[in-house]
């Protein structure tokens, strides 16, 4: 029986990291953002802008579900590891907000049906009580489970996707704006240092490996779709794009995403790659400690010109 007791519910665990987490302030100046960040890339450019719109009622959704279950953390360690997540979580939230308001509106850039779409998945589809019903009490611990299990695999992903911002250089080569690049790597590096928190919280409070199978399916065709929807309705609102036609139901966006990533993921990540990062996930020996470096990105963070703006500012 032993063999298969990795199929069974965890044994209560614990924080699987000894560091402290540090939440931290951060402050963008848009004003001289352009709408092709990456100069000569309007793909490239529209298609990482989508991620200021996928997140934010995501992440404030992630917020409310731990704010809620953070009385049933039996670890210390894990407990401030929960708190520390959240406030990280809340200011990628504020950051992408402040990208979506404050640059791609006054550059007549709509966000809206994007931001829609993605409050109703967040709000009412994901909610505590989902399209209004309540969850009958017997049910409330699974339905809180099903959508921890739902962040612990997003978290992966975002891991995985904070490493390859990180660590790409391909943009800073041809220009990009500074700015910008500054948002996507500094919320890259913070994924990476708490990339531990959103598994030991599953397990900790009962996730089952088999449902990681499940829930890496759905995720993984939910996240891509969303990108790519999202990405061609802002692509459409470009009169270079007009003769394309974008539409996630339309070949053109799947082969220009799989044309400007290549085999070498230089520009964007290949789709294939984004999906195959989820098999060591789907692994019973998973454990996010050795998904990346700690200290590189705690190396960026350090020197964000971000988090330093935001530092002076506090200190004037």
């Amino acid at each position: 029986m032993k063999l298969f007791s990795w199929l069974r519910p965890a044994a209560v665990t614990g924080s699987s990291i000894d560091y402290r987490i540090q939440p931290r302030k951060v402050k963008f100046e848009w004003q001289e953002t352009p709408v092709d960040w990456i100069p000569n890339h309007p793909f490239t450019s529209y298609f990482v802008n989508q991620i200021n719109m996928m997140l934010p009622a995501g992440e404030f959704w992630f917020c409310r579900l731990y704010n809620k279950v953070l009385p049933q953390i039996q670890d210390e360690k894990l407990k401030q590891d929960v708190q520390a997540f959240i406030r990280q979580e809340a200011m990628h939230a504020k950051a992408h907000s402040s990208a979506n308001e404050e640059y791609l509106k006054v550059r007549s850039i709509d966000p809206d049906r994007n931001l829609r779409l993605m409050n109703f998945l967040f709000t009412k589809v994901l909610a505590d009580k989902p399209m209004g019903f309540t969850v009958p009490k017997a049910l409330d611990h699974q339905w809180d489970l099903f959508r921890l299990g739902i962040i612990a695999t997003i978290e992966h992903m975002t891991c995985v996707l904070g490493k390859y911002v990180l660590y790409n250089t391909e943009w800073e080569k041809l220009g990009a704006d500074k700015e910008l690049l500054d948002l996507v790597k500094w919320h890259g590096a913070e994924e990476i240092e708490h990339r531990t928190v959103a598994f030991d919280l599953y397990r900790h409070l009962g996730g089952t490996y088999l449902a990681r199978y499940y829930l890496s399916v759905a995720v993984i065709i939910g996240v891509v779709g969303l990108w790519v929807d999202g990405a061609a309705n802002i692509m459409k609102q470009d009169e270079r794009f007009k003769a394309q036609k974008p539409s996630v139901f339309r070949p053109w966006i799947w082969t220009e995403w799989l044309k400007v990533s290549g085999f070498n993921n230089k520009m964007l990540p290949n789709p294939f790659w984004v999906v195959l990062q989820q098999i060591d996930y789907l692994t019973p020996w998973y454990n996010p400690v050795v998904e990346a470096n700690t200290q590189d990105a705690l190396n960026y963070l350090e020197n964000s010109p971000a988090a330093k703006r935001a530092n002076l500012k506090v200190a004037a």
